[in-house]
């Protein structure tokens, strides 16, 4: 289950809306990191209720849950306001006998979101990707840096980005990006 105690909520509180880059943190997501071979990667997307994308540095979605390539055998599984435990048992069900890891970091991080026009100019004042649509469509997503924090970073929309970030360094990353929002004043 995830952790009760919000990194971020006080941030998000004093947190001034802009329109040309608005900033929010997402509710609380099971999150669960799955690595397998070939024989594991269909029933665990079956069960999961989301096929796990084959193609790298892509992700597939329901309206409920995503999964996100992270890796040749890796994904990270999010289900917000979910509970781990039933999807995990779930999945480990789907496998059992086929070689594969399923561990529940829930805990590990917090999701964000940046929205807006100007989002990705945002984002590359810390990220070293070229974040054009051209390179970074909408459906990709890659672990990365953001200034000196690992991301798991993924563009939902044509001006939308998810992010997600260990808890310890969700309040440096979040004051970063009201950091570069502030330059679009």
């Amino acid at each position: 289950m995830p952790v009760s105690a919000d990194p971020l909520a006080a941030l998000a509180a004093r947190s001034p809306r802009r329109a040309t880059a608005s900033l929010k943190a997402l509710p609380a997501a099971a999150r669960l990191a799955f690595r397998g071979r070939e024989g594991a990667i269909g029933p665990a997307g079956d069960a999961f209720g989301v096929p796990l994308p084959r193609e790298a540095c892509r992700f597939t979605t329901n309206e409920h849950r995503s999964a996100l390539w992270l890796g040749p055998d890796e994904w990270i599984l999010l289900a917000p306001g979910a509970d781990a435990a039933p999807i995990a048992a779930a999945i480990e069900a789907a496998t059992a006998g086929v070689p594969h890891s399923l561990v529940d970091v829930s805990s590990r991080s917090v999701g964000l979101e940046l929205t807006g026009p100007k989002a990705a100019f945002v984002l590359n004042q810390g990220c070293p990707l070229p974040l054009d649509l051209a390179r970074f469509p909408v459906g990709m997503c890659t672990r990365t840096l953001f200034h000196k924090a690992e991301i798991v970073l993924s563009r939902t929309g044509s001006e939308t980005f998810r992010i997600d970030v260990w808890r310890s360094f969700a309040p440096y990353v979040w004051n970063l990006l009201e950091e570069g929002r502030r330059e679009l004043d």
